[in-house]
Formats: C-alpha cells, structure tokens, sequence
C-alpha cells in the first residue's frame, strides 16, 4: 500500500533528482523509496555511512548539508524567551 508524504527540498535539488530519475526511467517518488529502502535495509550509525551517499553526491551539488527543522515546543520556547 502506498502511503502519501510531504517533503520540503531544495528546488535545484529537485530539478536534479527529476533529471536523473527521468533519465534512468524511473519516478522521483519510486527513486525516493529506493533511497529509503537502502537506508532502512540495514542498522547505520551515522549518515555518513550509508550507501546511498554516492547517489546524494551525485544528485546534490556541493557540500551536503543535513539541517534540522525547529519543532513547534523549540519555536515557542524561542519566542517565549525573546520576550523577557
């Protein structure tokens, strides 16, 4: 089954991905499942470990950055505190 998700990229990156996974006759959805099934296949204990990392390099330009999106509780607690 199938199941629905929303995802937030960078544009280029995206144009990229859609690029490659056009070219090898493949959906992004279905390129972005095969990502995650390699890195869900085994346990890794970093990011820098997987194997997909080849495939990130070769559809991202430059540096990779792994950035963390502030929760609702860290975006409160941050308004909160710029108010005192």
């Amino acid at each position: 089954m199938d199941t629905k998700v929303t995802l937030s990229f960078d544009k280029d990156v995206i144009d990229r991905a859609k690029s490659f996974a056009e070219e090898n006759n493949i959906s992004l959805s279905r390129l972005t499942e095969y990502l995650y099934t390699q890195i869900t296949s085994k346990n890794y204990k970093s990011l820098e470990n997987l194997p997909v990392s080849d495939w990130v390099d070769f559809v991202a330009k430059g540096r990779i950055e792994y950035r963390r999106t502030p929760n609702r509780k860290d975006l409160k607690d941050e308004f909160f505190s710029s108010k005192k």
